[in-house]
């Protein structure tokens, strides 16, 4: 029975138990890495996570792995608090599916690991770069005290790499600025000018980042929600 106690090596052994083959050839249609799966779904692993809580260390364990789900044990069981700089960049040069990138860049967010937005924004790797947009997409729903400021200073970079055609590159990156201008009027005016920017842009992928902002902020719904 795994908990708390149970170490890296028995909580693979347990994920082990889970494989679902099956599920495998799945994942790959929506673009998952499935070179080490073992076909276990995110919810059961956030199952497992409840049961077996927090540890750090164990967490750093599990990364090493390199066995899909129990990195996604890893980022469910790290401990922000604890979580440095040097460790997110260790584990960002292993990432290679967003969905993975996407789980860090939450754990990022609440680490409070800002100062890694910029680097990773100007890292050439597509998903570390992804990682920077997530993490800005993150900031702007979750952190709803964090003064507007802090959420603005980003723009820029969105502006810088809006011409990165990559897939998943370009995804976070309209990503985030939706998120943006839907956290609040104060963020929307200025995200919807970037959008509206974007959108006549000469660039094929910035045009593209900026029309489809510009249809979600402009949207009846959002604007009558922010008001």
């Amino acid at each position: 029975m795994i908990g708390p106690s149970s170490d890296a090596a028995e909580l693979i052994a347990h994920l082990e138990t889970l494989r679902l083959e099956e599920n495998v050839a799945g994942m790959a249609r929506f673009g998952i890495v499935t070179t080490r799966a073992l076909g276990i779904s995110n919810p059961d692993i956030r199952a497992v996570a409840g049961l077996v809580k927090k540890n750090h260390a164990r967490a750093i364990e599990l990364w090493r792995s390199h066995i899909r789900e129990a990195r996604l044990l890893a980022l469910c069981t790290a401990e922000p608090k604890r979580l440095t700089a040097e460790e997110a960049r260790n584990w960002a040069n292993d990432f290679n599916s967003w969905e993975i990138v996407d789980c860090a860049a939450d754990l990022f967010v609440e680490a409070r690991l800002d100062e890694l937005v910029a680097e990773f924004a100007d890292d050439e790797r597509e998903f570390v770069r992804r990682t920077a947009f997530a993490m800005i997409a993150g900031a702007a729903v979750h952190r709803k005290n964090e003064p507007d400021a802090t959420i603005l200073t980003w723009l820029p970079l969105i502006k810088a790499h809006a011409g990165d055609p990559r897939n998943f590159v370009r995804k976070a990156i309209n990503w985030a600025l939706r998120s943006i201008g839907k956290r609040n009027l104060a963020c929307h005016a200025p995200a919807l000018t970037l959008a509206r920017g974007l959108a006549e842009s000469s660039d094929k992928t910035a045009r593209w980042i900026g029309k489809d902002a510009v249809k979600e902020l402009v949207g009846e719904k959002l604007l009558t929600r922010l008001k």
